[in-house]
């Protein structure tokens, strides 16, 4: 079941964005808006856009509602979409779009949603995603940055952390695997976007592969 909706309004005016944020996190519409459903639904403004995130597509849908009646009340010019989480594509796609029902069906949407992070990546000429070690102290995370350069393998060395980049989530996934059984005891490995200041002017090879870690 998917669990995740948004509802997307765009407005004209950053003033009136905010004002509409203002508005569905008054007390009022929080008191319409729970007892019109049980869960609550989160608010979120960027510059002229405001998101409705919500539990099911009724909690969406009721939501707009809502909106509309401002929007009557107050004059507003609007526009809705209203879209729903993907899981395995990993991207907002239109209320009605299927999921994959079957192995196959989501095994090759996780080929083509890999795929495309690997593309990003090539062209943006940095890693879509970062493994990030931290070492129980800058002379464990030196030696685990020694190991990485001797073998040919970017990385970025800061104090007591070390990063290295991963095209797609998969990669990275299976990078930070592989490191936690082979970065110095007491390490803490996590996978996370990455930022693209931390490569400017480093090279980084999009494709590598991580070996020679393990022992």
């Amino acid at each position: 079941m998917n669990d995740d909706w948004r509802l997307r309004i765009k407005l004209r005016d950053k003033t009136i964005a905010d004002e509409l944020t203002e508005t569905l996190r008054a007390h009022e519409i929080e008191r319409d808006l729970e007892h019109s459903y049980a869960d609550r639904i989160v608010v979120s403004v960027d510059d002229t856009e405001v998101f409705c995130y919500a539990a099911t597509r009724e909690q969406a849908e009721r939501a707009q509602t809502l909106i509309e009646q401002l929007r009557t009340e107050r004059g507003w010019t609007l526009e809705f979409e209203l879209t729903h989480w993907h899981p395995t594509a990993e991207q907002w796609e239109q209320p009605d779009a299927p999921l994959p029902q079957t192995d196959a069906e989501m095994a090759e949407e996780r080929r083509v949603r890999i795929a495309q992070e690997r593309r990003e990546s090539a062209d943006q000429g940095y890693p879509d995603f970062d493994v990030r070690v931290q070492c129980a102290g800058h002379a464990e995370a030196s030696e685990l940055a020694d190991r990485l350069r001797q073998e040919g393998t970017p990385y970025v060395h800061r104090w007591t952390y070390v990063l290295i980049g991963a095209a797609d989530e998969e990669s990275a996934g299976a990078l930070a695997e592989r490191l936690r059984g082979a970065a110095p005891p007491g390490s803490q490995v996590s996978v996370e976007g990455s930022e693209r200041a931390v490569y400017e002017g480093r090279p980084w090879r999009p494709f590598w592969v991580l070996g020679g870690l393990a022992g």
